[in-house]
C-alpha cells in the first residue's frame, strides 16, 4: 500500500528524487557567526545566473538594500542591528572563532558597547519535503540527482501555486513574465563538478557546500565549539531531519531566535495534510451522492 505519511517523515527525498544512481545529497551549511555582510554571495549569484537588477532600494533602516529573497534576489544578506548586552565579547568571540566586525565604540559610554550586528546570507532551503513540488501542475519544479529543487523556466506556466505553498516565502514570480524563479544551487555548475558560485565567492567560508551528511556533522561540531565558548544563543536551523519539512538541504547556524532573522520558528510542509483533506472530501462527496440517490429512489417509489 502506498504510504504517503511515510514519505512526509523520511529523511531523504522520496525515491532519491527518482534517480536510480543518485549520489550523496548536496547542500549548503551557512555559518552566520563568520558572515561579514560583504554581499559577495549576492553578486556572484547574480552574475553567474544572469539575474536582472531589481534596483537600489535602500530601506532607510539598514545597510540591507535587497530586503529579502525574491525572483530577482536568490541570495539575500540580512543585516540585523541589535542592542544587546554582550558581556566579555572580545574573549568569547576569540575563543569561538567568530569574526570581529570592527564596530566602533565611544569612550566613556559603557552602554554604547552593548550593540552587535547579526548578518546572515539567506537562500532557498531545498526542503526534503518540498511543497512547491507537490503543487506544481506542469512539472516545472523537479528534484535533481543532487537532491536539490530546481525550476525549469521554459516549462513554468506562471500559475503561481508554488508561491503560497512555500513555508519560507522563498519562491517568487517575476513581474515581467509571471514565471517563478529561485536558487537552483547552481545546478549547471554541479553537473560540471564545481561548487555553487555563492560558496565559491564567500571569503570567510560562511557558506559551505558539500555532501549534506558531512555538512550536518560539521555543523554539529561548530555548534558545540560556540556553546563551549559561551555563545549560549547559538543554534542550528533546518538541520533536523525530524522537523516539519524533513530537514533542509540548506541549513544555518544562527546566533539568535529564527524570528530575528525573519525565518519561521517551526516551518511545516504546507501539503502535509493533503491526504487527510482529500480523504475527507471524498467521504463528503460520497455522502452527498448517497443522499441524492436515496432522495431520487424515494421519490420514484
Amino acid at each position: 500500500m502506498f504510504d504517503i505519511r511515510g514519505l512526509l517523515t523520511s529523511d531523504d527525498p522520496p525515491a532519491g528524487g527518482g534517480y536510480e544512481d543518485a549520489g550523496p545529497r548536496k547542500g549548503f551549511f551557512t555559518d552566520t557567526s563568520v558572515c561579514i555582510g560583504c554581499k559577495a554571495c549576492e553578486v556572484a549569484c547574480k552574475e553567474w545566473n544572469a539575474i536582472p537588477d531589481k534596483g537600489l532600494d535602500l530601506t532607510g533602516m539598514s545597510y540591507d538594500n535587497t530586503g529579502g529573497l525574491g525572483a530577482d534576489t536568490w541570495r539575500h544578506v540580512a543585516f540585523i542591528e541589535q542592542r544587546k548586552p554582550l558581556g566579555d565579547q572580545e574573549t568569547t568571540a576569540r575563543a569561538a572563532g567568530t569574526v570581529d566586525l570592527g564596530m566602533p565604540t565611544i569612550a566613556g559610554e559603557a552602554d554604547q558597547s552593548e550593540f552587535r550586528w547579526l548578518m546572515a546570507s539567506d537562500v532557498c532551503k531545498h526542503c526534503t519535503h518540498a511543497a512547491c513540488l507537490d503543487v506544481c501542475p506542469t512539472g516545472a519544479l523537479f528534484r535533481t540527482e543532487f537532491g536539490t529543487v530546481v525550476v525549469q523556466e521554459d516549462i513554468c506556466n506562471g500559475c503561481g501555486y508554488c508561491v503560497p505553498a512555500c513555508p519560507y516565502g522563498v519562491i517568487d514570480q517575476r513581474e515581467d513574465d509571471g514565471r517563478v524563479w529561485k536558487c537552483t544551487l547552481c545546478y549547471d555548475r554541479l553537473g560540471d563538478g564545481q561548487e555553487p558560485a555563492c560558496a565559491k565567492a564567500c571569503p570567510t567560508d560562511s557558506i559551505q557546500f558539500g555532501d549534506l551528511d558531512e555538512l550536518r556533522e560539521r555543523a554539529d561540531n561548530r555548534l558545540a565549539q560556540l556553546q563551549d565558548a559561551g555563545v549560549a544563543d547559538a543554534r542550528l536551523y533546518g538541520r533536523d531531519p525530524d522537523d516539519g519539512v524533513g530537514g533542509n538541504g540548506a541549513f544555518f547556524l544562527l546566533l539568535d531566535e529564527p524570528e530575528v532573522y525573519g525565518l519561521p520558528p517551526d516551518p511545516v510542509v504546507t501539503t502535509r495534510d493533503l491526504p487527510t483533506m482529500w480523504r475527507r472530501a471524498a467521504i463528503a462527496a460520497l455522502t452527498l451522492l448517497g443522499g441524492l440517490a436515496a432522495t431520487f429512489l424515494g421519490r420514484k417509489r
